[in-house]
């Protein structure tokens, strides 16, 4: 005897269930073990992943503290141990900690008239792919700066030629030096040019600008009106 259609759909079900269940059983028997190593690896990789979150955010609040305290020592004449005790945060894997210790050692090296070491801090700083663009360009806009006499005039116009553009955070000190080059290339009229655009850019420090104007005049470019004092 047939069965009616709603015992049959119950009875369908059922048999669907079971066999579901079934193979849930079956499947827990063979790679139970398995899936529960899997699941407690996971669970351990999250902990450890928390755990070791918690411990950076712990490690880079020391290092500011630290790099607090340094500034604060070298701020008050006290520089004598700083190189020692930046060293360590140079490692840091905090991008701005990292590269503020790189400066730091830098700008104590040129305290002391040891160029040597400021450049080499400088380059490896320009070198560094781990860091953002804008500390990789200080390092070498500074790095230029330092050895500008040292260079070919073409070679200064080619490495500060990214930075060289209106609008760009580098832009007054990286065309100086480039407009120097120029002249040292005896390219006038381009110097000329690239100094009116700084002195006209709103961004660039008002003492760079007034320098701006000034170095252009001589170069017969006329670049008064962009003089900070007028109405900019």
């Amino acid at each position: 005897m047939a069965l009616p259609a709603d015992s049959s759909e119950t009875f369908l079900r059922e048999v669907d269930e079971n066999l579901r269940r079934d193979r849930a059983r079956d499947l827990a028997r063979t790679h139970g073990k398995w899936i529960g190593l899997a699941v407690v690896l996971v669970l351990a990789a999250i902990g450890g992943w928390l755990y070791w979150q918690d411990q950076q955010r712990k490690q880079t609040e020391a290092q500011s503290e630290e790099l607090s305290k340094i500034f604060g020592d070298i701020g008050a004449g006290q520089a004598a141990a700083a190189p020692a005790r930046l060293q360590p945060l140079e490692g840091s894997n905090s991008d701005a900690i990292r590269a503020s210790a790189m400066l730091a050692q830098a700008a104590v090296a040129l305290d002391r008239n040891d160029r040597a070491t400021a450049l080499a801090k400088y380059r490896a700083l320009s070198a560094d792919s781990g860091l953002p663009q804008a500390y990789r360009d200080v390092g070498l806009l500074r790095a230029t700066a330092i050895e500008f006499d040292q260079l070919a005039p073409a070679d200064v116009v080619a490495r500060l030629q990214p930075l060289v553009k209106p609008g760009e955070p580098w832009f007054g000190s990286a065309g100086e030096l480039t407009g120097m080059a120029y002249i040292k290339m005896n390219q006038p009229a381009q110097a000329g040019r690239l100094f009116a655009q700084i002195a006209a850019d709103k961004q660039v420090p008002e003492t760079l600008r007034s320098r701006a104007v000034q170095i252009a005049g001589t170069l017969g470019v006329d670049a008064s009106a962009s003089l900070p004092t007028a109405a900019n």
